[in-house]
Parts: structure tokens; C-alpha cells; sequence
């Protein structure tokens, strides 16, 4: 029997959940975070901790270490709206900090990028996180946002910073800045002097209660392709795996209005009835009505959100029970003028990586797009001495660094005289190779969450077991594939894994779950793998050890049987989940691996 689906929404005030109260409780986000982050414990109270979250600081501990006692340690994670532009200075302020304070277990020091283009500083210890915020805030940014019941860090193609169409970055910036938290318990909390600080001239009214869960939003872009002219819609950001994202609407090779979308999210909850949905196109929209427009649709969903069911809360659920009708209507009566109806056929474009040299149409300078695997910026490990080689490319040429939603690095404005050198500068570093073999084209559209040691949410390695899957992988010959695996390590699935060729998420220590249906492109909506008549789940739990077999199964299938230029997904989806569960059913490879089936009573239809 399924579980029911019964959303509380606009939850009255007896039924609010601990979190909710808390909030309530906190005298703005306040609470005893300033004390508590002071004193000589290791960890913090609940209360504290979750009051943490909106200003960028998760607790965590180390899972590598066995004992009675936690190894207790902290991440923070900056939130850079559009993913830039960042500066010398700001870097080297970075760098520093993650030189003093983030030793892992092994010694080494890193950052890490992450898909929603923000910064994670990990294994930090509870002395250095008022300095380390406090540090980060007066050099241009913020850990508010970071995390908590909030806007999280606005996302915008960071390469349209330099269009001479649409500029994606300069609303994520602003958007980010409309929807920042309140500044004034920051600048208390971690005592930063406010003169280093700006703040907005106009924001959202959190209120109280803050929002009643996550909420993401994103801007895609429109690019001129060098050689042809012809404009390109780019999706870079994954728009409508946001709660709220905007497509350019290009018009006779203009960008005239908007196209907004709602409802998107990707985290799942087990053991209840979620789901990972692509947002529904809401509206259309001129500039002047836009801010408004997202004023509004944050506004109705705060109103009518879910504050009991924290798995229920995102804005999903409410565009799946309303209707997205309803949605329109409730941000028209708030906006004050009527919504013109969105073209469900627009086309917003595949997913551009922006790696390798492209020239920047604003100035001709140029811009070089860095593949990191996994966003981890380290000295350590086969990929190169790359924390060291960002910090000395910004030192020694004139440039800016930007973050991609793929989790890569975007060095811009570099000179054209300096193209060569530039390259051979990363190269000598050994960047661009992995056990001094190069980047295969699989591994280079493929990536994952942090997973394991130190994200408490997750239930295995992501990070880690990536690059081993793909060097199997390319050991059987599939490198040159132009299909992408996404991989996490619990349910949230921070990489988008579902929206890839391949999603594998974790559902147990050394075990993943198989999604199929996703494409490379990022347009479609991956799903588990399910029978027709949606009784019966397979490969739910795939030991870490058969991923592999499992993977190279599908390949071969999709080689053997599919149509000249079909994508691995488009295979998947034209064929049909059942003809993939009986293709595994009958390979000696894999038919043992079907015998373990799982119910669906928690899968929402």
C-alpha cells in the first residue's frame, strides 16, 4: 500500500514543527549562536546548530573516525551569487584561509566548488569559524545564505558576464542581493564591522519564520556562436531543477522578455512519498515586471508552504497539489497585473560546460574554462598541483575567476598575448591530466557531491568514488562516451545526478541507487528504475563493487541496439523501463543483481 501524500499547507500555528519553532524563538536568527560558537564545546546545541545553517555553517564530524567520541568539524560555504567575478585579493583571502584552517585527516588542504557555484571550506574546527566568516565577509562576501530556510546562492551563467546579449550573472547578482538574509545578526554574531559591508537598497521581507524550507534560484543565458553568429540558449544552470528560474526569450536576435519557471527540485526524502521534478513554465515577463514577478512567487510560497513536514516543504509540492493555474493566479493578485502564459515549447537550451578558450564578446579578451573533478581544488592527489596553480595564475596575469555550475573554474579577462603561456602555465602544474593520462570526455561531462567523510546528510562516498568508477570505466573502453554520470550520496542529490545519463545515488554505505531516462543535455528528468505498472523497484541497492558491471551492461546494450546518433537516455526513454529491466534480467552479467527488488509505496506518482 503507497503511502499517503497530504501536504499541510498554510500550517497553522499549533501544528508547526520543532524547526519552525525554533526559528520563531531565535530573536532573529539570533538565538545563543554568538556564545556558542565561542565556547571551549566542540559541537553545538540543536537549537544553534540549526540557526548555523543560514549563516553558512553546517556542523559536521569526521566518518572516517570510529570511537565513542565524534571527531566534531565544521564546513562554511560562501555563497557567490552568479558565480563572480572573484578577484585577486579575494582569492588570496580564500586561499589563505583554507591554507590555515581546513587540513583534512591526511594533512592536505583544500576548497571545493559546488554545483550551485558557491565555495565550501571543509574540516574546519569550532575556534576558527568566527574568524574564518568574519575574514570571508570583509573581503566582498558572505556565508549568509549559505544554507537554512532561505534563497540559496542565486545561480546565473557566469560566462554571460561578458555577452552582448543578456547578462545571466549581473541578475543572479542582483536577485542575490534582493533575497540576502538581514544583515544586521550577521554583523553582531561574528562582530564584523559594518563599513565593509552593502547593503541592499531594496529586500525581501523575510519575516520571523524565514522561508519554510530551501528555495533555488536560477538564470540561463543566451550566447553568439563565434563562427556562425548564429545566438545559442544556454542551460549551463540546469534552470528548472530550481523552485524558480528565467529563460531569456530571444526576439528577432534580442532578448525582450522572460520565461520563469517554478516548481523544480531534485532532493528526495526515503521512506517518504518525494520526488525530484523539473519546474513548469509559470509566465512570461518584461524586465521592469521580473523582480516583482520573483518577489511574488518566493512570497506565495512562504504563505502557503508546508511548516510541518519538512520533507513536504519545498515548492514542488505545492505546485504539484495547486496546480500551476492556481500559482499564476495567487503571484498575478500579489504582482497587481495579469501574467502572460509561457510558451511550453520554448527552447532554453542544452547544457554548455564552457571549458577549453572562448572569447569574451564584450572586450575580446578571453576566458579559459578549467575542468575540476568534483570541484575539489587541492594540491594533493593525481589531478595536479591545482590549488597552488590557481593561486599563482591570479597572481601572475591580470585575471578574474569564476565558478560554473558544473562545479569548474572560469578564468576571464585574460590578454590574447597571454593564450599560450597561459596554457602552459596550467600545464605545468599538471593540470589536465589524471595519473598523467588525459581527462577521458565521460569523465569530463561526469561529477558528484561531497558524499563521505564529511557531509553528515549522506550515506557513502560520492566524491571519492567517482574518478574510481570512471577509471574502470575508461579501462573497458567507454572514455570517448558523450554521456554524463552523476553521482551522490544520499537522496538530496546535490550533483543533479537524475538529470544525468546515468544517476547513481547513495542509499547505503557502498550502495547506489540506479536512475535512468536523464540525457547529457540536462532536459530530461531521470527516474529509478521502475516496472510499468509501478509495483516494483530494481537495482535500488547496487554494491559499490557492481556498479560497474551494471554500467557497462547498459553501454553495450545501448551500442548494440540503438539508433545511429541516439543518446544513451533517448535510447532508454524510446525502449521503455520494462525492455531495460528484462535486457538486465537476461544478462549473465547482471541477472542476479535483479532478483533484489524493493516496493514503490514511497514513490509519488
Amino acid at each position: 500500500m503507497k503511502k499517503s501524500f497530504n501536504p499541510n499547507f498554510r500550517t497553522p500555528p499549533e501544528q508547526l514543527c520543532k524547526e519552525e519553532l525554533n526559528k520563531l524563538n531565535s530573536s532573529g536568527m539570533r538565538g545563543e549562536l554568538a556564545q556558542h560558537l565561542r565556547d571551549d564545546k566542540p559541537d553545538l546545541i540543536w537549537e544553534s546548530e540549526q540557526l548555523a545553517k543560514s549563516h553558512g555553517i553546517y556542523l559536521e564530524f569526521n566518518r572516517a573516525k570510529t570511537g565513542g567520541e565524534k571527531d566534531w568539524i565544521y564546513m562554511i560555504r560562501i555563497s557567490i551569487p552568479g558565480g563572480g567575478p572573484i578577484n585577486r585579493k579575494q582569492w588570496m583571502t580564500l586561499d589563505e584561509l583554507s591554507e590555515k584552517y581546513t587540513r583534512d585527516s591526511e594533512g592536505h588542504t583544500s576548497l571545493r566548488f559546488t554545483t550551485r557555484q558557491n565555495i565550501q571550506l571543509h574540516w574546519i574546527k569550532k575556534k576558527a569559524v568566527v574568524e574564518i566568516v568574519k575574514s570571508i565577509a570583509e573581503s566582498g562576501f558572505y556565508s549568509l545564505n549559505g544554507c537554512g530556510d532561505n534563497t540559496r546562492n542565486v545561480m546565473g551563467c557566469p560566462l554571460s558576464r561578458f555577452s552582448d546579449i543578456f547578462n545571466a550573472n549581473a541578475w543572479a547578482q542582483k536577485a542575490g542581493e534582493y533575497f540576502r538574509l538581514p544583515m544586521d545578526p550577521f554583523i553582531e554574531i561574528f562582530s564584523i564591522d559594518p563599513n565593509y559591508l552593502r547593503r541592499p537598497e531594496q529586500s525581501f521581507d523575510y519575516g520571523p519564520q524565514l522561508l519554510n524550507r530551501k528555495f533555488k534560484i536560477a538564470f540561463s543565458a543566451v550566447h553568439r556562436d563565434p563562427k556562425t553568429g548564429k545566438i545559442i540558449p544556454d542551460n549551463c544552470v540546469e534552470l528548472r531543477t530550481n523552485d524558480l528560474s528565467v529563460a531569456p526569450i530571444l526576439e528577432e536576435n534580442k532578448v525582450t522578455r522572460f520565461q520563469v519557471y517554478v516548481g523544480g527540485g531534485q532532493g528526495e526524502r526515503n521512506g517518504k512519498p518525494t520526488a525530484a521534478m523539473l519546474g513548469a513554465p509559470l509566465c512570461r515577463v518584461t524586465e521592469e515586471q521580473l523582480l516583482p514577478v520573483l518577489d511574488a512567487v518566493v512570497k506565495v510560497h512562504k504563505e502557503w508552504g508546508d511548516r510541518q513536514n519538512r520533507f513536504w516543504a519545498r515548492l514542488k509540492y505545492v505546485v504539484k497539489v495547486q496546480g500551476i493555474e492556481w500559482y499564476r493566479d495567487q503571484v498575478s493578485a500579489i504582482v497587481g497585473f495579469p501574467l502572460e502564459r509561457p510558451d511550453p515549447n520554448y527552447d532554453y537550451g542544452d547544457r554548455q560546460l564552457h571549458h577549453g578558450w572562448i572569447t569574451q564578446p564584450s572586450n575580446g579578451l578571453l576566458s579559459y574554462g578549467a575542468f575540476l573533478e568534483n570541484g575539489r581544488i587541492t594540491d594533493a592527489g593525481p589531478n595536479g598541483r591545482l590549488k597552488t596553480m590557481v593561486r599563482d595564475l591570479l597572481l601572475r596575469y591580470p585575471i578574474e575567476l569564476m565558478i560554473t555550475p558544473n562545479q569548474d573554474a572560469l578564468f576571464t579577462n585574460i590578454p590574447t598575448a597571454a593564450q599560450k603561456d597561459f596554457e602552459a602555465a596550467m600545464k605545468s602544474y599538471g593540470y589536465g591530466l589524471r595519473n598523467g593520462k588525459p581527462y577521458s570526455r565521460l569523465r569530463v561531462l561526469s561529477g558528484a557531491c561531497v558524499g563521505r567523510d564529511t557531509c553528515r546528510l549522506t550515506y557513502t562516498d560520492s566524491e571519492k568514488f567517482e574518478p574510481e568508477l570512471l577509471d574502470e570505466l575508461e579501462t573497458l573502453g567507454w572514455g570517448n562516451l558523450a554521456e554524463s554520470i552523476g553521482i551522490t550520496g544520499c537522496e538530496r542529490q546535490c550533483f543533479r545526478p537524475s538529470t544525468k545519463t546515468i544517476g547513481l545515488v547513495g542509499s547505503g554505505v557502498n550502495r547506489y541507487q540506479l536512475r535512468l531516462m536523464g540525457t547529457e543535455d540536462a532536459r530530461h528528468q531521470g527516474t529509478p528504475l521502475i516496472s510499468s505498472n509501478g509495483e516494483t523497484m530494481y537495482l535500488r541497492s547496487i554494491p559499490r563493487e557492481k556498479v560497474v558491471t551494471v554500467l557497462d551492461t547498459l553501454f553495450k546494450f545501448h551500442k548494440a541496439k540503438s539508433q545511429k546518433g541516439e543518446s544513451l537516455g533517448a535510447y532508454h526513454r524510446r525502449i521503455g523501463c520494462d525492455a531495460v529491466i528484462q535486457h538486465l534480467k537476461d544478462n549473465p552479467a547482471t541477472c542476479e543483481l535483479m532478483k533484489v527488488t524493493a516496493t514503490t509505496d514511497c514513490v509519488l506518482d
